[in-house]
């Protein structure tokens, strides 16, 4: 019994003793029998109602209830059908338009919408699409997302798309196989003499260099414009291509060296960030650097791997190739340069003098030719070009060609659907490597 239960009893009582004994003559001709009813009565009525309070006092405190911790709904995007057809899905309940763009579609920003269902789950089914690798991002409301479903995300420069790889003959070689001994991909800090900065270059040595005293040939693989040395290998799968091409015996154990083609640049932007200063050049700002990167590959970069790796180090074990931005250092540091690199791959790139007057490009056209003469002359291996009827640069490759054929320049031609894509360049690279070193 609490303390108040008990203060209440001991106020009862004593109250019906002062009525019943402390009245003088009246209250001795009361019976004490009435009395002891009286006091009975009281405490009846307090034990039938003690239980209920005791008992609502005594009550356990019950903690509100834990929210029950449950998965999330599993989203399957992209999603495999049987047909090679594909689907893809995105939960955006708040959401009013959704528009997904892939490299499947014709066109560049072609889009095509999704429905939304009456959960808010948004879905479109394409194809059945051909065997390849493609990049794809969503538009929510105008606004461009990768897939938050699909792991698999790629980066090219500041650009970040999600991609899957539709299995077949034709992307065999970007999968990722158990079977295939793996060669090793190293990124190395180099000091540039030429940029007076430190600077990043990936390489690749193939499955054995680790444990071998053998020398290998060496190839220079550039990047395009927006890249950097993290693109050959994220979007243009490199490492996977050379993995299964020397597995499969079709291309010749080599070093493969891809550095950052962007002379202000130390490395990749996601890992080292552009100094406020050059965050915002002008194109005078930019022609500081006109020559620079190519300068910098002959006198530092070359010079490194030679000094840090087992290399074989004449011209006949060197190539050197690049796409768009690439092919053009590859044309620049090859003509400057003859007798240096004996295998010469040229991507999605052909002669193009930017802002030059009339008779500055009749003193470069003079100037080429007597490079591209003497290029002719030191004993190169192999000269390969590759296009796509669709690319935008198709006419300046066109014009490279007259030229090299008003020298009488030999070079291997590969002319492909499509535009300016790395579709085209995996493929470019996946043809071009076999041709090296042999």
């Amino acid at each position: 019994m609490t303390f108040e239960i008990q203060s209440a009893v001991v106020n009862c009582c004593g109250w019906l003793c002062y009525n019943h004994l402390n009245k003088g003559d009246k209250i001795m001709k009361v019976k004490r029998s009435k009395l002891v009813k009286s006091i009975v009565s009281v405490l009846l009525c307090v034990a039938s109602i003690l239980p209920g309070i005791t008992q609502e006092a005594a009550k356990p405190v019950v903690p509100p209830a834990r929210p029950v911790f449950r998965m999330p709904s599993i989203i399957v995007s992209p999603e495999f059908l049987p047909d090679n057809k594909v689907t893809f899905k995105l939960l955006a309940p708040q959401a009013a338009n959704v528009v997904i763009s892939g490299e499947w579609m014709p066109g560049f920003g072609t889009t095509e919408p999704l429905a939304k269902n009456d959960t808010g789950l948004w879905t479109i089914t394409v194809g059945p699409l051909k065997p390849e690798l493609y990049g794809y991002t969503f538009s929510v409301d105008g606004v461009r997302m990768i897939d938050p479903n699909n792991v698999q995300v790629r980066r090219d420069g500041t650009r970040y798309e999600s991609f899957l790889i539709v299995p077949g003959a034709e992307s065999d070689l970007y999968l990722q196989k158990d079977n295939v001994p793996h060669g090793t991909l190293t990124k190395q800090w180099y000091k540039s003499e030429v940029l007076g900065i430190t600077r990043r270059v990936y390489v690749y040595t193939p499955a054995g260099y680790e444990n071998g005293t053998e020398k290998y040939p060496v190839f220079y693989l550039l990047h395009g414009a927006g890249g950097d040395e993290d693109a050959w290998t994220t979007m243009g799968r490199a490492v996977q291509i050379m993995d299964n091409l020397i597995a499969q015996g079709k291309a010749t154990p080599m070093i493969v060296v891809m550095t950052n083609g962007n002379a202000n640049q130390a490395g990749a932007q996601n890992d080292i960030p552009v100094p406020p200063s050059q965050t915002r050049m002008t194109m005078a700002d930019y022609m500081k650097y006109a020559g620079k990167f190519e300068e910098n590959l002959v006198r530092d970069v070359v010079p490194f791997i030679e000094t840090r790796y087992r290399t074989l180090t004449d011209r006949d074990h060197r190539a050197i190739a690049g796409l768009s931005m690439g092919g053009g250092h590859t044309q620049t540091i090859t003509n400057n340069n003859p007798g240096m690199f004996g295998y010469i791959g040229v991507y999605s790139m052909g002669i193009m003098n930017f802002g030059t007057q009339n008779e500055d490009a009749a003193k470069l056209e003079q100037e080429r030719d007597t490079k591209i003469e003497a290029l002719k002359n030191s004993g190169y291996k192999l000269y390969w070009i590759g296009c796509g009827v669709d690319d935008f640069v198709y006419q300046s490759v066109i014009k490279l060609r007259e030229t090299l054929d008003k020298h009488n320049f030999k070079y291997t031609y590969r002319e492909s659907t499509g535009g300016h894509t790395w579709a085209n360049w995996r493929i470019y690279l996946s043809e071009f490597a076999p041709l090296l070193f042999k």
